[in-house]
């Protein structure tokens, strides 16, 4: 497995004014993404001048497990983390404890698979494959 990209992603309900704060910050949206996955997330993706992004995720609605376990608290920091290999990244964090905040599922698209995997210790790591078409 190798990690192609990472980034930080902030998940929230209230996006509003965390973008207002970015782009005070010098980061640009660039786009914009409605009704990913089973979960109905708006995804946001910002990028300043020197090339770093920024997600932010607005979900519809949480599993219930996750809001049953808290996994996913109302505003949560994680790591965007692109691999190569979906699979053995999400064996890799199953092995060191991490729970998948969709139980077993995954958010899939036409162009990508995804997973927002939960340490013990709350470090949240959001793993996902770009599928090549």
């Amino acid at each position: 497995m190798k990690i192609t990209t990472f980034n930080p992603q902030i998940i929230t309900k209230n996006a509003e004014p965390l973008m207002k704060l970015f782009q005070e910050l010098g980061f640009e949206k660039r786009h914009d993404q409605e009704g990913i996955g089973e979960l109905n997330v708006e995804g946001i993706r910002m990028k300043n001048d020197d090339g770093f992004y920024l997600d932010i995720s607005i979900p519809e609605t949480l599993p219930a497990a996750a809001k049953e376990e808290n996994l996913l608290p109302h505003d949560m920091v994680v790591i965007r983390m692109n691999v190569d290999d979906f699979d053995a990244a999400y064996q890799v964090l199953e092995k060191h404890g991490f729970c998948n905040v969709y139980e077993k599922g995954t958010v899939d698209t036409r162009s990508s698979r995804s997973a927002v995997m939960i340490s013990p210790s709350g470090l949240g790591i959001n793993v996902i494959q770009h599928i090549k078409h």
